[in-house]
């Protein structure tokens, strides 16, 4: 399981920087930069942390969260839905945790950044993350299902 987590991690954390660094400013015009929102809540000015912040909550604490929490739920309420359904429910949960739990509730900025392309933008970093960590656990043989 902890090879599944470090790897599930490593390989959602490129997905999202690839699309939020890369893809995203191509084909919306937005560079989805975590720092600032870790900046934004937690006050916090040095780059190196913040960028060390964004990794180990990329590569650490979501595939965890997802494997003792989601995963869980996923297995014992919903185990007939595709992984791909799942991968895509864990990430729009990760987006609202993201922007309305942190952004909004923690560090008072508007509710989903106002809904703007910023947040669509986001919202499908979120996504490919989650599918990412699925398929990778998939993998490892630790599939959503309990056959």
């Amino acid at each position: 399981m902890i090879a599944a987590i470090l790897l599930a991690g490593a390989a959602s954390i490129a997905s999202w920087d690839f699309w939020a660094g890369t893809l995203s400013p191509l084909i919306t015009g937005i560079t989805l930069n975590p720092d600032d929102l870790i900046r934004a809540v937690f006050g916090i000015k040095s780059v190196p942390i913040l960028n060390g912040i964004h990794m180990t909550t990329g590569i650490i604490a979501y595939p965890i969260g997802y494997a003792f929490f989601a995963r869980p739920i996923a297995r014992t309420i919903t185990p007939f839905l595709p992984w791909w359904i799942v991968g895509i429910g864990f990430g729009m949960g990760l987006f609202v945790f993201g922007f309305y739990v942190m952004a909004h509730l923690v560090a008072g900025m508007p509710a989903f950044m106002g809904w703007s392309k910023l947040t669509y933008a986001s919202l499908f970093g979120h996504i490919l993350f989650g599918l990412t960590t699925v398929a990778v656990f998939r993998v490892f043989g630790y599939g959503t299902t309990k056959n």
